[in-house]
């Protein structure tokens, strides 16, 4: 085994923290745009996902504690995905996350096992399945979104939920007003995509 801090391992373990640390700061910019937008399913979407990278990114941090008070300087690219657009941000987390699910991380735990740190190969793979989850349901929203579906269902007895008050509606469509909390229509997503449902 090499030298912690003289090892790759090292400078990909502070590359996926701040990876992670802007993974968490965009999709937390994407929550506001879709809030503006009164699309609360898809703001909710992206806080749900934030906090999650936000986790990550602790994971790393704490693998870096054996070189606590060192800098680690790291070169790497970040992506830019400053838009407005909710079908082009969906669309850009999509991307952001296969990438981390198909390249980063597998190449960072096969660099920590050559290395012989195999908690970091470890975590890396683990972060690197969930971020593979996170494409996937992004993925499925930037699909409604495209397809024109966010907000209808081929079933007549698709069940919908209101984000507000938790007002149940039955039908392909959810109303353009919740009718008890008078809400807009963004605030309903499918039952079976919420939290906490049967």
């Amino acid at each position: 085994m090499i030298d912690f801090s003289q090892s790759n391992t090292r400078s990909n373990l502070m590359r996926a923290f701040a990876g992670e640390c802007q993974s968490r700061q965009r999709y937390y910019q994407s929550a506001l745009i879709a809030q503006k937008q009164n699309f609360i399913g898809i703001e909710r979407l992206f806080r749900f996902t934030a906090e999650q990278e936000e986790r990550h990114a602790m994971v790393f941090y704490h693998l870096l504690k054996d070189v606590a008070g060192q800098e680690v300087e790291i070169a790497a690219g970040y992506p830019a995905d400053v838009f407005s657009d909710l079908q082009q941000l969906l669309d850009a987390a999509v991307r952001d996350e296969d990438k981390e699910h198909s390249v980063i991380y597998p190449d960072f735990a096969r660099i920590a096992d050559d290395e012989g740190f195999s908690d970091a190969a470890g975590k890396f793979r683990a972060v690197g399945d969930i971020e593979n989850s996170h494409r996937e349901r992004f993925s499925y929203y930037a699909e409604l979104m495209r397809s024109g579906m966010l907000f209808r269902s081929d079933s007549s007895q698709e069940v919908w939920i209101c984000l507000n008050c938790g007002h149940i509606h039955v039908g392909s469509e959810p109303p353009v007003h919740c009718p008890v909390c008078n809400v807009p229509q963004g605030y309903f997503i499918r039952e079976k995509e919420a939290a906490f449902t049967r």
